[in-house]
């Protein structure tokens, strides 16, 4: 996982690049995106729906990769002036959770684009607490055409 000095856009400006809106939003900092790979921050809140007993749960890592996918797409369209696509999660394979962050801490989320087929783009997300991989998982993310 690389250091970031650079953030590229912040959560208003994050909430501008997604189709979701609060209390949806599981994105605070984009911190990195290009074709290939996209990074993002978020702190966890105790007023996050997706807290429970001041942990955040299974929903709320997978949305927080999903959307970290979505910001990327978001953020790429808009250097070219076109709104943010809407996707959709087709399919979700080998989720592994190590851990459920806990209410303050800050995590940090990467998604690699793998490939692309048949309207999918298949990608790995990471959730890294504190320099380790807490959650894993393959997304099948499918666009919706404008």
């Amino acid at each position: 996982m690389a250091s970031f000095e650079k953030v590229i856009a912040n959560r208003e400006q994050v909430e501008k690049l997604l189709p979701q809106k609060q209390p949806m939003v599981m994105i605070d900092l984009l911190l990195s995106a290009d074709d290939k790979k996209t990074v993002t921050s978020l702190t966890v809140r105790g007023d996050n729906i997706f807290c429970e007993s001041g942990h955040l749960r299974e929903p709320g890592l997978i949305e927080n990769m999903a959307q970290t996918a979505a910001v990327g797409a978001g953020y790429l369209a808009s250097l070219e002036n076109k709104e943010p696509p809407v996707g959709f999660i087709g399919g979700i394979k080998n989720l592994v959770i190590h851990e459920f962050p806990a209410t303050g801490k800050v995590l940090i989320t990467e998604i690699s684009v793998e490939y692309k087929v048949m309207g999918a783009t298949v990608m790995t997300g990471k959730i890294f607490l504190e320099s380790r991989i807490i959650a894993a998982c393959e997304l099948k993310i499918f666009l919706l055409k404008p």
